[in-house]
């Protein structure tokens, strides 16, 4: 094992039903173009992120059939299948990008069916290792959504289930049905309106699953407490942000993404950053309200 591979080790893991998995782990969706609606312009540097995560030691890979109508699940195939045999894949369904930037829950269990016999032919597996409803559809009774997800667990197509961008209530209602693997919900040093959430996962030892991690930039404007102790720290912001959320909880489990390899190189990184009691004081006040998150989210800034 090189320097670089320990380094995903400081991280910690984590179990996800009968797997373990490293926290630190990647986000696939940026393997597409940036409006996640075709595929990369260079393919081939999206095959080359997606092989070094691996090479770093990431056993943990988030994706969705919505990013860019599957072409990260194609992507993820290319490059790494047959896949190593600690590696586990997540994909989602429920969510469809009916124009670039505009996504719209659809829950209904035929639709969610569709989309994970999709997932299977384009990931090349015959099993997805876990596979969440990726959001909640209003116009369609939760029951009958969760049951859909439990029908595709019992033929054998899903080993675990997970739920994205949920309350409590929702956590708790779908264990009438399923077993809840992990959760995966916006969160991040800035971002923390879903805080309770994640208290509940820790109640229950559910592995939460942040995404927007790092806020796409957001976080590092040159007079943020957050560069201002990257500064310190001869880190990069979003090297402090991720640390921040390792510290946070020992269920948490940050999925950037990247188109660089430069950046995953940085990301994992940050797997051994330690923030001081007094970095994680300066940190404590910071707060996006949630307007503010409310309008980045409207405006594409968050896509997932």
């Amino acid at each position: 094992m090189t320097e670089v591979q320990r380094q995903i080790e400081g991280s910690g893991t984590v179990r996800v039903g009968d797997r373990t998995i490293h926290r630190m782990s990647f986000g696939a969706m940026r393997l597409a173009d940036k409006a996640i609606w075709g595929p990369p312009a260079d393919r081939q540097n999206a095959i080359r992120v997606a092989r070094r995560a691996v090479e770093l030691g990431i056993n943990h890979i988030d994706t969705a059939d919505s990013y860019a109508f599957g072409v990260t699940e194609e992507i993820l195939r290319e490059a790494l299948h047959p896949y190593p045999d600690d590696l586990l894949i997540a994909t989602k369904a429920g969510q469809a990008q009916v124009r670039p930037g505009v996504w719209e829950p659809v829950g209904r269990p035929a639709y969610l069916r569709q989309q994970c016999e999709a997932s299977l032919r384009r990931l090349g597996t015959e099993r997805i290792d876990l596979f969440y409803l990726h959001r909640v559809d209003p116009q369609v009774p939760f029951d009958e959504q969760i049951g859909a997800m439990k029908e595709l667990q019992d033929e054998g197509k899903i080993a675990h289930c997970g739920l994205s961008s949920v309350t409590i209530d929702q956590i708790e209602s779908a264990q009438r049905i399923i077993e809840v693997a992990a959760v995966q919900n916006i969160f991040n040093v800035a971002a923390r309106a879903g805080e309770e959430v994640l208290e509940h996962c820790e109640r229950e030892r559910i592995p939460f699953m942040a995404w927007f991690p790092i806020m796409s930039g957001e976080l590092a404007l040159p007079n943020s407490i957050v560069a201002e102790v990257a500064a310190e720290l001869n880190a990069t912001p979003a090297q402090v942000a991720l640390a921040w959320l390792l510290d946070r909880s020992n269920v948490l489990c940050p999925i950037p993404g990247t188109s660089s390899v430069a950046h995953l190189d940085e990301n994992v990184a940050a797997s051994v950053l330690r923030l001081a009691d007094e970095h994680l004081a300066r940190l404590a006040p910071l707060r996006l309200a949630e307007n503010e998150l409310a309008q980045l989210l409207a405006a594409g800034s968050a896509k997932e």
